[in-house]
């Protein structure tokens, strides 16, 4: 035994005829879900080195530390290492670039082009962050949540007018 564990004790019995106790449950909410499991998801990695050409579609994080030429739609997360080169359109949940995206970034919650990165291509995301030193060459919508959209559309062809 370890000078830091404690040692365990059963727990205290329950008087004779008294009622069980019951352990309250735990907060659970959608969104804890939600993060838990984007939190548990693993991360599938293309090493420096690799050049890989096709689709990549499902659950999960993807790390690109080499070269890839296709689409990418993971419902996770997308780094592009420094160095590394993806061609394609790309929809992530949050996307970090370091290397190179010659492609478009579809509806995705963050975008984060970090010092060194570069973008060719348009980028639609709830928020995006440029450092200095990257590059980026296309069109930019961001802010904008993509279930606003529907009520703005829907008050367009409504009157104020009583």
């Amino acid at each position: 035994m370890a000078l830091w564990d404690k040692p365990e004790t059963a727990p205290a019995a329950a008087p004779a005829g008294a009622a069980p106790r019951a352990t309250p449950p735990a907060p659970h909410s959608s969104e804890s879900a939600a993060l838990k499991e984007r939190m548990d998801m693993k991360e599938s990695v293309i090493s420096s080195g690799l050049t890989i050409e096709g689709k990549i579609i499902g659950n999960g994080h993807v790390r690109v530390a080499g070269k890839f030429k296709g689409d990418i739609q993971v419902e996770g997360n997308l780094h592009i290492d420094s160095g590394a080169r993806v061609e394609g359109q790309i929809r992530a949940s949050e996307v970090l670039i370091s290397g190179e995206l010659q492609g478009n970034i579809e509806s995705a919650k963050r975008v984060e082009l970090q010092q060194g990165g570069s973008i060719t291509g348009d980028v639609k995301a709830g928020s995006f962050t440029v450092a200095a030193g990257s590059r980026m060459r296309g069109a930019v919508d961001f802010g904008f949540e993509d279930s606003a959209k529907p009520a703005l559309l829907a008050d367009r062809g409504r009157s104020n007018v009583a």
